[in-house]
């Protein structure tokens, strides 16, 4: 991508926002949002994120400035949240490096365990207003009208592709997640391999906080363990690898979660993967997180008590 690529606002945005235009384009990614990196005249590198404004992105971006204050690893916002016609758009530093690390094992879950327990400890100290709406993919807590949250160019499709068993997994998960009635708290809802890096040993940076979510700790937990070793596609971790994560977590944060909290930890481990076992059959994609619903939501469902 070179600079006459980049969208038609950006170059004015960088003058007026971070007072440099940019010089050269580093990256571009496109998921839920547009990711730019970009080197300025000044020869700082920024990173330039703009998403659907669906009024998320302020608390978002308000939440990972503090974390980033308070000594947290992940990169540190240089704006805030400007609109650009439909668009939120802010400037983050860049913090590029590190590494994937890879695996399922219950020792690898327990590594990502860590990270997680220090960084809701750390969000435990953050205010800002709830990010609602919530993720879709952790969305279970939804008014729309059947079970999933309304995604128009989901639900457009036929959804008669979608096996049966992922949506009674999706619907047994989220009856028991709603009949909980936890507080909710501020976490991070896509805490998956592919957003984090790794250096020597040690989490050297957590990306993607635009996920943060406003749901009870165990559920936000729970999705941790059944996500935490995805990279692309995303599927859902080992059993044991999950008990390990859940395990972990409530040592390093000096509680142990009641009956309750466990169910519905092992409930909302289930829901981000019914979520992408949908996207997979109604995308006609590789049924990876398909098949791990399949092979394991009785178990899951069982602990669930759902």
């Amino acid at each position: 991508m070179t600079l006459d690529d980049l969208p038609g606002w950006l170059v004015d945005w960088c003058v007026d926002q971070l007072g440099n235009e940019p010089v050269s384009v580093l990256f571009e990614r496109r998921s839920l949002s547009a990711v730019f990196g970009l080197r300025l005249a000044d020869g700082r590198d920024v990173v330039v994120n703009a998403r659907e404004d669906d009024g998320r992105a302020a608390s978002c971006v308000a939440a990972q400035a503090q974390l980033a204050e308070r000594g947290f690893p992940c990169a540190r916002p240089l704006t805030p949240v400007v609109g650009v016609g439909a668009l939120a758009v802010h400037a983050e530093e860049s913090r590029p490096g590190g590494e994937l690390l890879r695996g399922n094992s219950p020792d690898v879950a327990v590594r990502y365990a860590a990270v997680f327990a220090w960084l809701m400890a750390e969000l435990a100290h953050v205010t800002v207003a709830p990010p609602l709406p919530n993720p879709r993919w952790t969305r279970w807590d939804h008014t729309d009208p059947g079970l999933w949250p309304t995604i128009d160019f989901l639900d457009e499709r036929d959804q008669s592709t979608v096996p049966e068993y992922v949506v009674e997994t999706a619907d047994r998960a989220r009856k028991r997640m709603l009949a909980a009635d936890l507080p909710c708290v501020l976490g991070h809802a896509d805490f998956e391999a592919q957003n984090l890096r790794w250096h020597d040993g040690d989490v050297w940076a957590v990306h993607d906080w635009d996920s943060l979510a406003w749901q009870p700790e165990a559920a936000l937990v729970g999705a941790a363990c059944g996500a935490f070793a995805s990279i692309s596609p995303p599927t859902l971790a080992p059993i044991e690898s999950s008990s390990a994560f859940l395990a972990a977590y409530q040592d390093l944060r000096g509680r142990r979660f009641t009956v309750k909290e466990q169910e519905i930890a092992w409930a909302a481990s289930l829901w981000p993967a019914a979520h992408n076992a949908r996207w997979e059959a109604l995308h006609g994609d590789t049924p990876k997180s398909c098949e791990a619903v399949r092979v394991q939501a009785a178990e899951r469902l069982r602990q669930a008590n759902a």
